[in-house]
């Protein structure tokens, strides 16, 4: 499992700021898409003390919501110990996705009703650099993210792999994943 790595020639390459999604510690690749929580959770180190919340980087890119043309954003990773979120500044609304890491579970900040929301799904889209959430309602272009998996993964599922998807149970926890094709029968 790849974890925060600031001096790897991938991360790297964002204008001196860590990669976008980066995984959490202990959690599974995007959750770590997702991406990773799409394959496989590796086991976590051993509890620590949980430190102050902390920016880890921040990001200015793409998003899409709803399925819209994709606006500027900037997202912003920031580390809450066992969580890490991922703000979402897109004009003057802001979509928090949250990530924990034990067990690996994702959510995003329902605004109207002030509470988590597990996620039903993510997907990310290697040829285009896109992760997105629950369809196309949060979508982000994210290619050091995305890079840095491959990379990672280089001997595994992902290999040659286009679409890789996610779909969550009720707790926020994976309980599918399908890669390019097949994916066609999660939708169902």
């Amino acid at each position: 499992m790849p974890q925060h790595r600031p001096n790897h020639p991938v991360h790297g390459c964002c204008r001196g700021v860590l990669p976008p999604w980066p995984i959490p510690a202990g959690g599974a690749i995007i959750a770590g898409l997702t991406v990773a929580g799409l394959c496989s959770v590796l086991p976590a180190a051993a509890a620590q003390p949980v430190p102050a919340a902390r920016v880890l980087y921040t990001l200015s890119t793409e998003c899409r919501l709803q399925g819209e043309a994709p606006i500027p954003c900037t997202v912003e990773a920031v580390d809450q110990g066992g969580a890490t979120l991922y703000r979402h500044r897109i004009g003057r609304s802001i979509e928090t996705v949250r990530i924990t890491d034990e067990p690996v579970t994702m959510a995003i900040w329902a605004n109207d009703r002030k509470e988590w929301r597990p996620l039903r799904g993510a997907a990310a889209r290697f040829s285009t650099n896109t992760i997105c959430f629950n369809g196309r309602e949060l979508c982000v272009v994210n290619p050091n993210y995305l890079n840095s998996v491959r990379e990672d993964r280089a001997n595994t599922r992902l290999q040659g792999r286009d679409l890789v998807m996610v779909h969550f149970g009720s707790d926020g926890r994976v309980d599918a994943s399908c890669y390019d094709d097949a994916c066609a029968l999660l939708l169902k």
